[in-house]
């Protein structure tokens, strides 16, 4: 039996840019808030909902950053990188109460669309705007190395778009006075937020009930042990995420007569796990006894 383990830290590096995109957001999601009560303009509180989505993706992203470099101990002897999905989980929950509520709102304001503050809107969401297309150069040189950043860099630019969305419904105001447009805005921009809190809530469900990893086809990686040299049958294999990106496996493997030397197999069926499917902590036992029920062959 062996084990093969990366227990790498290679989002540390882009540690610097979320830290000050998180600052950024911050402080703007604060403003926006009070801007939208101020100015009572749904869609800018709508826009902050959304705001705050970006909020939970960066610290979620900062958090795996930086548990990641915290060695498993006795009591967890995985680490803490489920911590990323539990908070993903509380986040997701709250979400959805945030943008149910502004959906609730926005039909109420439809029948008696209050006075906004065009103005005071305008200038919120022009802010908004900039601090967001800040947020997206400071994380895009990191989106293309790190899933974590990636996926944080997608969260701000969608809020990019819901700032546009504001500053639409600010410009109709002002120029034609269709209040109307402020909950129109917010639905859609709740809409937005909806289905994305959704995707993040089975995301962390998946990893927390130690799901296949996203990407991977656990019928494809038994069809590529099976296929590979040196394997005769294969029992009790076991994919699952350990969080958003770090996946891990275990099986039994049936060497074949030919396979002579077990941790050689091990090392070669490491390797093809690690290129095709980007699975490292493996861990495989090499049999050389025929197993019984549940045994899957070689199909020749």
């Amino acid at each position: 039996m062996g084990a093969g383990h990366d227990h790498g830290g290679g989002g540390i590096k882009h540690e610097t840019p979320l830290w000050w995109a998180l600052g950024l957001t911050s402080m703007f999601l604060v403003a926006e808030i009070i801007g939208g009560l101020l100015t009572n303009s749904l869609a800018l509180l709508s826009d902050a909902a959304h705001m705050a989505t970006d909020v939970i993706a960066l610290t979620i992203s900062l958090t795996a950053v930086r548990l990641a470099r915290r060695p498993p101990d006795a009591k967890r002897t995985y680490g803490y990188a489920r911590m990323e999905a539990i908070g993903a989980l509380v986040n997701g929950g709250l979400l959805f109460l945030v943008a149910g509520y502004i959906l609730w709102e926005a039909v109420r304001r439809f029948s008696e669309p209050p006075s906004v503050a065009s103005t005071g809107m305008l200038v919120i969401a022009v802010l908004g705007l900039v601090i967001n297309l800040i947020s997206m150069r400071l994380l895009k040189a990191g989106s293309g190395e790190s899933l974590n950043v990636k996926g944080a860099y997608l969260e701000v630019w969608a809020d990019m778009l819901g700032s546009v969305g504001v500053i639409v419904a600010a410009l109709i105001i002002k120029f034609t006075g269709f209040y109307i447009a402020d909950p129109i805005i917010a639905v859609l921009i709740g809409l937005w937020v909806l289905p994305r809190t959704w995707i993040l809530l089975r995301e962390a469900g998946n990893v927390l009930m130690e799901g296949a990893p996203r990407g991977i086809d656990t019928e494809q990686v038994r069809a590529a042990l099976l296929a590979a040299p040196g394997v005769t049958a294969l029992h009790d294999l076991h994919v699952w995420a350990l969080s958003s990106t770090r996946s891990a496996l275990a099986a039994h493997v049936v060497a074949g007569e030919d396979a002579s030397d077990g941790d050689a197999l091990r090392v070669q069926l490491e390797k093809l796990l690690d290129a095709r499917f980007e699975i490292h902590h493996v861990t495989l036992q090499i049999e050389t006894t025929p197993c019984g029920p549940g045994c899957e062959t070689r199909i020749r």
